[in-house]
């Protein structure tokens, strides 16, 4: 598999679309403001239902797993579903609209009723709390859609309700990398960085990882998952197309076999995710439990 290679692929169905936000969320509240490694199986601070609004569905898009792995004389993964088959979006560098997560400082100006305005902080269940309302859910979700939806709140209250939404201070950006690293777990973003740069926080990668076939992991801009394979060799060259800058809650997973086989891909990857950090892969939902 060469270097810099994008895969597109169909999008999936609105249910796993939902899930993806609602696991990042779960995995926020597990790793808190602190840096450093998370080990899986970490006991939660809420379950993945009450993460975000009870309405997805978690059952896994296909009934059957993926053919079971066998391997070949020199120790190579044979049969399963190729990895090319695995559906993803097309990958893009476009910045989404700043999400909302737990942790982060809202400013919530009501124009009409100055008496209501607040500065809250977002809640480890994704809501706030205002004055003559109930909680509010505000987690991942943009700006403009939590002024609709506080709008919609006061609207049995208020005539024409007109509020403000601005973000007075983020909680830190993570990224989790795992796989052959040395010290996998999630990890404080303290600037603009690479996979090969976020690879080297968590310790450095082991004799045993594959540079050639690193994988980001991130979330496209509608919600939908996208993924990039990037060689880390060619990442510490100037101006390589390889070296992409990190988002929060980007995932850099460093596999230990090549990962043209999805059954091997799908098992490393669920073995190394914190407890309710999940994705969605070839029809699977790949998470710790």
């Amino acid at each position: 598999m060469g270097a810099g290679r994008e895969f597109s692929r169909t999008a999936w169905d609105a249910p796993m679309a939902r899930l993806l936000p609602a696991t990042l969320i779960a995995a926020l509240a597990l790793a808190g403001c602190a840096s450093g490694p998370l080990s899986p199986g970490t006991p939660g601070m809420m379950s993945r239902r009450d993460a975000i609004e009870p309405n997805y569905r978690t059952q896994p898009l296909y009934s059957q797993a993926p053919a079971p792995v066998t391997y070949d004389r020199r120790g190579r993964p044979v049969g399963g579903a190729p990895f090319i088959d695995i559906p993803y979006a097309t990958w893009n560098d476009n910045e989404p609209d700043y999400r909302i997560y737990p942790g982060d400082q809202l400013d919530v100006t009501v124009l009409s009723a100055p008496e209501l305005n607040r500065s809250v902080t977002v809640q480890p269940d994704g809501r706030i709390t205002l004055p003559l309302a109930p909680p509010i859910m505000v987690a991942d979700r943009s700006a403009p859609q939590i002024e609709q939806a506080i709008s919609a709140v006061y609207a049995s209250q208020l005539i024409r309700p007109d509020v403000s939404v601005a973000v007075k201070t983020a909680t830190s950006l993570k990224v989790f990398v795992g796989g052959e690293v040395d010290k996998p777990g999630v990890y404080d973003m303290p600037g603009d960085i690479n996979a090969l740069q976020a690879v080297i926080m968590a310790g450095g990668m082991r004799s045993s990882g594959k540079t050639k076939d690193v994988v980001i992991l991130r979330r496209g801009p509608a919600g939908e998952p996208m993924m990039r394979v990037v060689n880390l060799r060619a990442v510490a060259q100037r101006g390589s197309a390889d070296a992409v800058p990190l988002r929060r809650f980007d995932v850099v997973f460093v596999p230990r076999s090549g990962i043209s086989e999805l059954g091997v891909f799908v098992s490393q990857i669920r073995d190394a995710l914190p407890i309710q950090f999940s994705y969605v892969i070839g029809g699977q939902i790949v998470s710790t439990r």
